[in-house]
């Protein structure tokens, strides 16, 4: 080991001044404040004494020195830098316990004066390995002080590097994982760690150090400076992306949460780290999602001179969200004071007024009452500040509030901060709860009249907004009496529309017009209004079948001058030129006008067959024909979304096929060609269903005009739909009836005699599935994946693929059993070559 003496400079003289006796306590750079700390109470001047005569020994003062030069050198030796080296020797390891504990000691206390003291500390190589090498000490005061030093010499960002090679990062999380650790020491350790995450490429190492359960738990201490240093060195680790899933995993966004939504005094720090580092997880949508189901949502900071057009009345009094006054019975405040005691009011009335809108009410006034004071995005009495005008700036508030400010942002004029309001209302429609509540806060109305702003950027998040606000079946509907269908249209017709503005429009269009969405309604409205307490059991169905007929018979009257002519030519020409994930959109909402005769007429006329043509080529993948060898392989994703265009466009032929002056302007043969082709493609085969049920459909309509074609439709459903289908269901579903009925309507498929229906077993892989089904099975299970199996075995090519898949062990057990299908075990048994 490298003799420290070495590392200690000649002492110059004379002596500095001393520096002062309570000097500030550094804090992490970042901290805004500073704390003020005495120097641990220890018993000191005997130990500088018993020293300080051995220093003077070394330093040629002789044994024998008196009482007055040893008291002189003590007095010098606290308060001049020349001394440090002296302090940097007694941390060796071969010293007393007691020496180390006292130079450490003295180390911390000269490291408070600042950044002067601390490079004179750093002067000496090695000394942060010795400081670190202390925090393995049985003693409190000794760890405090190291980890203090650490603490200091680590808000020097020069520094950082060092502590980190000197393996200070593991040793302080050892020491913060231990059960028992003094609050004093856990402090020093913590806000050590704290600087050290400042810096990115050390924060890998705390993460790695499996402290992170550790630091979540420190959330709940009791003393508020452990809190707000885990809260720092969290929020500081979620700056590096790398480490949001192993934050999450271990719980960090309810704990922080529960810190931001807090009100207790002094939290204000802690509060700040809490939502820096919730803001950071807010980046990732599944995060962001997490974060609003605590109550928490994300809203833009849009600056205060965004809300200088807001003006509200001078004298204004609570309304419900419909715009229904509340009596008043006093004079309502020019501050907004009386929305805020709205609910006092209404008790006294004693109206009976659902949470959500009382939420809503105050909500509002709580935002409109900050902006009249002109305190609105303002926390801790200062304001929030972007760094730069371009940059977007967000805050976290609770879900009361956080609704209210949205909805209060997209009433302002700054056609920036209505997007940026419009794509957090979207963000954070996540569940019906915030569906239901945006509602209730006026955020439908006014993101309908958004829809006319002559700005297409504002168009396009108001789009979004309402596309995710709409999948709740009463939203939606509310969404169609606010008016929203016209400019819906509108935004369809015009051509120079973008196509991510096409879809979300789409979109919105068919779940306003989904019967399936409406007859849902009938029993929300029948359980949430209250005319019923229950659906009745007896009447449910004529009550369901009643409605849907109202339905079908009243919304096409009532919607028919809005889907004229022009929207559905429009449509299809969408069908023919867009993506596939449009095009099934687009297909699933032709497929709900076909429902009435009057638009099935308009797209007859309007050339449907080119828009299904289109849709039907690029269903057919990797089918064996010169025009497709040059072309692209398509990827997973690119297969998964032709299928379901291609499903979408089965679907609308079949309701089609119901219409006479439709089945006049078809080639039938044609489109059996074409779905005979997508039936033997590679597209997922849960959305060859419908493909199948036309081919049927179309085969039952136009059997005699079918003669010409050269195989038979319900042959070539069976082998490419049925019997792949039949095999997933055996595979995939965990219940044991569900496999008993696909392996008996295997069996009677297979029964037909057909060699080509037992090939397309074996080419799905359903060998082994079989074999399996004996194996865990019973009764007719057993009996009828025997008697596939055995006609599967007369073609001698699926011998080896029986015997692999373990049958031959399993029918020599029903064998020796005796048991009722031994006879058929048998006699598969002896077709196989063994």
């Amino acid at each position: 080991m490298l003799a420290l003496s070495s590392l200690i400079l000649p002492l110059p003289l004379p002596l500095p001044p001393l520096p002062p006796s309570k000097p500030f306590f550094l804090t992490p750079p970042h901290s805004p404040h500073l704390r003020l700390r005495r120097p641990p109470d220890v018993p000191l001047l005997r130990r500088r004494r018993r020293l300080l005569a051995g220093a003077t020994a070394d330093d040629g003062g002789g044994a024998g020195s008196s009482p007055q030069d040893i008291e002189q050198l003590s007095r010098t030796v606290t308060s001049g830098e020349a001394y440090i080296g002296l302090f940097v020797r007694m941390l060796g390891l071969d010293n007393d316990p007691l020496d180390r504990e006292h130079a450490i000691i003295t180390l911390w206390q000269y490291s408070q004066g600042g950044r002067k003291c601390i490079d004179d500390i750093m002067q000496f190589p090695g000394c942060i390995n010795l400081v670190t090498s202390l925090l393995k000490s049985e003693s409190c005061s000794t760890c405090e002080a190291a980890a203090g030093l650490l603490r200091n010499v680590t808000s020097v960002k020069l520094y950082r590097d060092a502590v980190a090679e000197s393996g200070a990062i593991e040793e302080i999380s050892s020491l913060l994982c231990q059960s028992s650790i003094a609050p004093e020491v856990k402090e020093q350790g913590l806000f050590a760690l704290w600087n050290l995450s400042v810096d990115e490429k050390l924060r890998p190492k705390i993460v790695e150090s499996d402290l992170l359960p550790k630091l979540v738990r420190f959330l709940d201490d009791e003393e508020i400076k452990v809190k707000e240093a885990a809260g720092g060195i969290l929020a500081n680790l979620a700056l590096s992306h790398a480490n949001h899933g192993i934050m999450v995993e271990v719980g960090v966004i309810p704990k922080l949460a529960d810190l931001l939504k807090g009100k207790q005094e002094g939290y204000k720090v802690i509060r700040k780290e809490a939502k820096t580092a919730l803001l950071e997880l807010c980046k990732d949508e599944y995060y962001r999602i997490l974060i609003i189901e605590e109550g928490l949502v994300r809203v833009p900071v849009v600056g205060s001179a965004a809300y200088k057009a807001f003006k509200p009345s001078t004298h204004s009094w609570p309304s419900l969200p419909d715009g229904t006054e509340i009596q008043r019975n006093s004079r309502p405040s020019r501050y907004g004071a009386s929305e805020l005691l709205v609910g006092l009011n209404i008790e006294e009335k004693n109206l009976k007024l659902e949470e959500a809108k009382m939420n809503a009410i105050v909500g509002r006034s709580q935002q409109q009452f900050l902006v009249r004071i002109g305190a609105i995005e303002m926390e801790d009495g200062e304001k929030i500040q972007n760094e730069s005008p371009q940059k977007e700036q967000y805050t976290l508030l609770p879900w009361i509030d956080g609704v209210a400010r949205l909805v209060l942002i997209l009433g302002l004029e700054d056609t920036s901060a209505i997007i940026r309001a419009a794509y957090s209302v979207a963000d954070a429609s996540v569940n019906e709860h915030m569906r239901n509540s945006f509602k209730e806060a006026g955020a439908v109305r006014q993101l309908v009249q958004l829809l006319h702003h002559d700005r297409l950027t504002v168009r396009e998040a108001v789009a979004h907004a309402l596309d995710k606000l709409s999948i709740s079946n009463i939203v939606c509907r509310t969404i169609e009496a606010e008016g929203a269908l016209e400019p819906l249209i509108n935004i369809l017709k015009d051509p120079s529309t973008p196509v991510a503005l096409l879809e979300k429009t789409i979109d919105i269009l068919s779940r306003i017009f989904d019967t399936g969405n409406g007859l849902k309604r009938m029993f929300d409205d029948k359980v949430v209004n209250g005319t019923e307490g229950k659906v009745n059991s007896a009447n449910s169905s004529d009550d369901a079948g009643g409605f849907l007929q109202t339905l079908l018979k009243q919304e096409p009257m009532t919607r028919m001058e809005i889907i004229g002519f022009g929207i559905i030519s429009r449509l299809i020409d969408l069908l023919r030129k867009a993506s596939p994930s449009v095009q099934t959109k687009v297909a699933s909402f032709l497929e709900y006008l076909a429902n009435f005769e009057p638009h099935t007429t308009s797209m007859t006329a309007a050339g449907i067959e080119s828009g299904l043509d289109a849709v039907f080529q690029k269903g057919v993948l990797n089918v064996e024909e010169d025009d497709t060898e040059n072309q692209p392989e398509p990827t997973i994703v690119e297969i998964e979304e032709i299928g379901l265009a291609t499903s979408a466009a089965a679907r609308l032929l079949t309701k089609l096929l119901n219409f006479d002056q439709f089945n006049r302007t078809i080639d039938p043969a044609k489109y059996v060609i074409q779905l005979r082709k997508i039936l033997k493609s590679d597209i997922p085969l849960r959305t060859k269903d419908w493909v199948a049920a036309c081919l049927v459909k179309l085969e039952s309509k136009f059997g005699s005009a079918l003669n010409n074609v050269n195989f038979t439709v319900d042959k070539e459903v069976i082998i490419y739909e049925t019997i792949p289908r039949l095999i997933e269901q055996i595979r995939t579903s965990f219940s044991y009836e569900s496999k008993r009925a696909a392996v008996l309507e295997l069996k009677r498929i297979i029964s037909g005699g057909s060699m080509e229906f037992a090939k397309a077993v074996a080419n799905a892989g359903g060998i082994f599935h079989l074999v399996k089904l004996i194996e865990e099975g019973k009764g007719d299970v057993i009996e009828s994946s025997l008697a596939i199996l055995y006609n599967l075995s007369m073609d001698a090519e699926n011998h080896p693929a029986i015997i692999s898949a373990g049958a031959v062990p399993v029918l020599k057990r029903i064998i020796l059993s005796e048991g009722p299908q031994w006879t058929r075990a048998l006699h598969l048994l002896r077709t196989l070559p063994i």
